[in-house]
């Protein structure tokens, strides 16, 4: 069977005097087919971005691509984003009720609280004219809903500080498993960082151990810890790497859907109208609209624009042959934006995601996947998309913000992420306009 075509190890060569992001790379190497290779590091190479090959990698095939070394491990120790084999079955298994349906309505007075918080604070600013940053204000809402979710408490002034280090050592982290980086030296750079999180962490699993609650009642981390009376693998360790986990994983992904929604609504004020013109507050049809919007938002700036796996035995993929060995990226930011699959896939067209618009969205599976597919997709999808949902239902009839000036690019981290700050100013529109 032969083996998947090669992009042009001279224009790898060209890419790495040029410095540019691994998402150049990944575009020339997409331009191949959708199961592509392509050299980055000492181990073969494959991009993964056919829906079929998305599917056999990720849904059908999961024990033959594992998780081998996760880029955040540095951040987020054994926690179950890292996990692998039995330990990741017994933590996903403890943490799986907690994001279903009837889970995430157990937090539905912790998102609202968060929600009403932000609305309130663009109130103020729309009151005295205060600029704000749009992406600022959506990572505190998220890190607000999260950390309500884990303790009980409202997100006070001096937790929200500590934790901007999860932002930072994210961002410090390389963007591929193939990246060439100084482990011991990456260490040291966020050593500083790390240390704020272990202390904010170790303060929350202390006070939880003492059977305190916030006003909001026990969260998340109380699961947690009471999980460590019957399960002595739940080491304090255990319980820091997953409550780190919660946190990183909870907020930042959502903070910058939710600031790219606002970006691509700057540039398209048509899909707010249209939103809000789908049905009254509070009504299925707006909820749907909404949904649409943050689906869109998804499709183009996925919350795991890359995931990484490690092939463990050779196989056959799309019909190509790949060896033991083999690193795979399956990459939902190409697969988003493939004419073959989307129609006009750059264009924001948050109505692809409505009845009307079946036309304009695949049906394979393995053609969206923002969240990831298979048993490792994420667990908080739901959690995400509802607390997404509850924030535009308080913001967007109630507030538009102007943008002083926006990013001009993107970058491609962990997350995939605006390039710069976003501050804007607030205008109310009471009329819902």
């Amino acid at each position: 069977m032969p083996l998947p075509p090669e992009l042009d190890p001279e224009a790898v060569e060209r890419w790495r005097a040029s410095s540019g992001a691994v998402v150049d790379l990944l575009v020339q190497a997409r331009e191949l087919g959708g199961v592509s290779a392509v050299r980055l590091g000492p181990r073969p190479t494959v991009l993964v971005t056919d829906p079929g090959a998305v599917q056999h990698v990720l849904a059908l095939h999961p024990d033959r691509y594992v998780k081998r070394s996760h880029r955040a491990r540095l951040l987020v120790g054994g926690g179950v984003l890292s996990a692998t084999g039995e330990p990741w079955k017994r933590q996903r298994r403890l943490l799986q009720a907690q994001f279903t349906g009837a889970g995430i309505r157990r937090y539905e007075q912790r998102i609202g609280g968060a929600a009403r918080r932000a609305a309130g604070h663009w109130a103020e600013c729309a009151r005295t004219g205060t600029p704000t940053d749009v992406g600022e204000d959506m990572r505190f809402f998220a890190l607000d809903t999260i950390w309500r979710s884990l303790t009980g408490h409202p997100l006070d002034e001096t937790t929200n500080r500590e934790l901007a280090a999860v932002e930072a050592v994210g961002a410090a982290l390389p963007a591929t498993p193939s990246a060439s980086a100084d482990a011991a030296g990456l260490r040291a750079a966020v050593a500083a960082d790390l240390a704020r999180i272990d202390a904010v962490a170790g303060q929350a699993i202390a006070a939880a151990r003492r059977g305190e609650a916030g006003p909001e009642g026990p969260g998340l981390l109380h699961v947690l810890v009471d999980a460590g009376r019957t399960h002595p693998e739940y080491t304090d360790q255990l319980i820091r790497d997953e409550l780190v986990t919660l946190l990183a994983a909870g907020h930042e992904t959502t903070a910058k859907t939710l600031t790219w929604l606002y970006l691509l609504l700057d540039r398209h004020p048509e899909a707010r109208r249209w939103a809000l013109g789908a049905g009254a507050a509070g009504s299925p049809e707006r909820e749907k609209a909404l949904r649409a919007l943050v689906s869109e938002t998804l499709r183009l700036y996925p919350a795991a624009w890359l995931i990484p796996r490690h092939a463990t035995e050779d196989d056959t993929i799309a019909g190509y042959r790949v060896v033991d060995g083999t690193d795979i990226f399956v990459c939902p930011y190409l697969t988003h934006r493939d004419p073959a699959l989307w129609p006009e896939p750059e264009r924001f067209d948050p109505e692809r995601f409505t009845a009307a618009g079946e036309d304009r969205r695949p049906s394979r599976h393995g053609a969206y996947y923002p969240f990831g597919t298979g048993p490792r997709a994420c667990l908080g999808a739901q959690f995400a998309m509802r607390e997404m949902t509850v924030l535009l239902e308080h913001l967007l009839p109630a507030f538009t913000p102007s943008f002083h000036t926006t990013p001009a690019s993107a970058v491609f981290g962990l997350t995939v992420r605006p390039d710069g700050p976003t501050p804007a100013t607030i205008t109310p529109t009471p009329d819902g306009s």
